[in-house]
């Protein structure tokens, strides 16, 4: 396993920049989850890493040694597609193998042996003589994971494996492949769009928009302490509710009242912040820290709002409300839901509201 280091990479598809100056420093054995909406880079940064784009400016560096220039099959990475890309003709255990027969001159012995040690870790014993199309989708994704396992790389590249996977055969395979880097302890980079699944998977997660990296850290730093707008609202689910307000008074702290309302105000410590009264803001609770029943908070924003629609969960219920200014709120509250149309008391307590710029741009608190 290998460290491995993005700097200043850039790729250009004619005039079109797809990304913009990516800097990353990933450690030896770190999993690592790229994340973000479509069309964000992730895969093409992905591609990049593993030699199978070029590279238009910046450089990257497997273990130290700058791999620009180094062709795909030379850079010690392998890769695990979308699709699982197994031959239809050949046995699970031919697939596994297949690509040590073709890369290397290698002894069939020490081929037998890897593709039976990672059987053995991936739980494929059973089913080494059977054809791709006598397999489950999940079995089907371990076999591709195994031939990636067999080359013994210094880094995995996986992009979006469990895409194409029912939703239980999603959960099943998360779990397969934590249990896999757990073993291994090699340095693994995964891209998904499931922010789900990138905060079950990751040590840290790279958030991406538009080729650019918004925020790295761990889950609970970005779920927790988000940089922007844009990342408190892709990480969470459901995600942030976002209410706009104004700044009524500074002192030795600040008053903000939330714009849809005529009294409900938040009041916050002033710290550092350069604001005056009148400046508009953005402020960004998570609907599990709006549970109904009339909490009321110190210093915090209370208000009722009318219930659109209930989805019951089982163990919580969320409940989807209207401000008189159109914007949804999303509720998440344990035990039984408010029926559509009543009343639901609420309070945002200071130490639950996440503020930003009006325009998402920055953190203020």
């Amino acid at each position: 396993m290998s460290a491995l280091s993005l700097r200043g990479v850039v790729k250009h598809f004619g005039k079109t920049t797809i990304i913009h100056g990516a800097d990353l420093e990933v450690a030896a054995g770190e999993f690592v989850v790229f994340v973000g909406p479509s069309g964000c880079g992730k895969s093409t940064l992905l591609r990049m890493i593993a030699g199978l784009e070029s590279i238009s400016e910046g450089e990257v560096l497997i273990g130290g040694r700058r791999m620009n220039e180094v062709p795909a099959g030379q850079r010690g990475v392998a890769m695990v597609f979308q699709s699982y890309a197994l031959y239809p003709h050949m046995s699970v255990r031919e697939n596994i193998g297949f690509g040590l027969k073709m890369a290397a001159r290698m002894p069939k012995e020490e081929i037998s042996r890897r593709v039976e040690a990672a059987a053995a870790t991936l739980h494929l014993h059973g089913l080494l003589e059977r054809k791709p199309a006598e397999l489950s989708g999940g079995q089907r994704q371990r076999v591709a994971i195994g031939r990636a396992i067999v080359r013994e790389p210094q880094v995995f590249l996986l992009d979006e494996p469990l895409s194409n996977l029912d939703a239980e055969l999603r959960t099943q395979m998360r779990m397969e492949i934590r249990r896999l880097h757990a073993r291994l302890r090699a340095t693994m980079i995964h891209v998904t769009h499931d922010q789900v699944e990138a905060m079950t998977l990751a040590d840290r997660i790279v958030v991406l928009r538009d080729g650019r990296i918004e925020q790295c850290g761990t889950p609970m730093e970005l779920y927790h302490r988000p940089c922007n707008q844009f990342v408190a609202g892709f990480i969470g689910a459901p995600k942030m509710n976002f209410l706009p307000a104004v700044v009524q008074s500074v002192s030795a702290e600040i008053v903000l009242r939330l714009a849809f309302t005529e009294d409900a105000t938040l009041t916050l410590p002033a710290d550092q912040w350069q604001i005056a009264p009148g400046e508009k803001l953005m402020v960004g609770v998570r609907p599990n820290a709006l549970p109904a029943g009339g909490r009321t908070a110190k210093d915090g924003a209370c208000f009722s709002l009318a219930v659109e629609a209930g989805e019951r969960l089982g163990g919580a219920t969320c409940h989807y409300c209207k401000t008189r200014d159109g914007e949804t709120v999303v509720v998440e509250s344990p035990g039984e839901s408010t029926a559509d149309g009543g009343a639901l008391p609420l309070c945002i307590a200071p130490a639950d509201a996440h503020i930003f710029d009006p325009g998402g741009s920055s953190r203020r608190s």
